[in-house]
């Protein structure tokens, strides 16, 4: 939208007065709202701007919205009947990329919304979840320093009955440290090797040896651990749900570009360079 015709919209959106249909008939998107030089707007036209607002256009009241839309409506009708408004090449490209990308939505929406059944979604569940085996997650805290010395003498320390989390808050040099080396829950894949692994080898409430990974030299204890076992269906119903449709979309696009006849111009015949040169519109 042009800067003029986006003040117009908003001096229009600051009206107060209503202009109500009178009609006895219950109004459909065909209903005559107004006339511009017998040019008709409907009911129709108006639903299809206020859908497009802005978002704090949108919590208007709704007389305030019905004077807005209407009265950006007769303004453009009238902008396009008069001097000036001609069907430039700059706004026939653009009304035909619009009816191209609107109607590429309508089939998207529709693939989309009969990709999601029952039956299609307690398939993806079982696929992804029945079969799962539990897996186990952890709860562990860690002292990170740079050196095996440093981290043996925090082990002796820690065996002589110093407070982990203490000794953590004063000498760790990891985002973990000011938190007394809680690291909270974690599954497997979520730490580098050797810390995993490390992890995994040890009883609740013990601590390890020194560690080393890429970070630097590590001291754990393995707090405490847990049994995952699969969500329930409605936990991961919305998940799935996206899943089918854009697994659905992309089959349907892939089919439908797949089976066109398709010509392009490639790379090698066109200075790619031209898609820069915004003033071929204008001839």
């Amino acid at each position: 939208m042009s800067k003029t015709l986006r003040t117009l919209t908003a001096a229009a959106l600051a009206a107060t007065l209503a202009w109500p249909v009178s009609s006895q008939d219950t109004p459909t998107a065909d209903t005559v709202v107004a006339t511009v030089n017998g040019v008709d707007i409907t009911l129709g036209h108006m639903l299809m701007v206020r859908a497009g607002l802005p978002e704090q256009y949108q919590q208007l009241p709704v007389d305030v919205l019905w004077d807005g839309v209407m009265e950006q409506l007769i303004q453009q009708t009238a902008l396009s009947q008069g001097e000036g408004a001609t069907e430039t090449r700059r706004v026939t490209l653009a009304l035909d990329n619009e009816r191209r990308a609107l109607l590429a939505a309508e089939a998207i929406t529709a693939v989309a919304e009969g990709a999601v059944t029952d039956e299609a979604l307690q398939a993806a569940y079982d696929a992804q979840y029945a079969n799962a085996a539990a897996g186990m997650e952890y709860n562990a805290s860690h002292i990170l320093v740079e050196t095996e010395e440093a981290a043996a003498a925090i082990v002796t320390e820690l065996e002589g009955g110093a407070d982990f989390a203490e000794v953590a808050r004063e000498k760790s040099t990891g985002p973990s440290g000011p938190s007394g080396g809680s690291l909270g829950w974690f599954g497997p894949g979520m730490m580098v090797a050797p810390f995993e692994d490390a992890v995994e080898a040890l009883e609740p409430g013990t601590i390890s040896a020194p560690v080393q990974t890429q970070f630097g030299w590590h001291v754990i204890r393995l707090n405490e651990t847990r049994t995952t076992t699969a969500p329930a269906l409605e936990e991961v119903r919305d998940a799935l749900a996206s899943e089918l449709q854009q697994k659905a979309v992309e089959d349907h696009i892939d089919a439908l570009v797949g089976a066109a006849e398709v010509t392009r111009t490639t790379k090698q015949q066109i200075d790619t360079s031209i898609l820069n040169n915004l003033d071929l519109l204008e001839n």
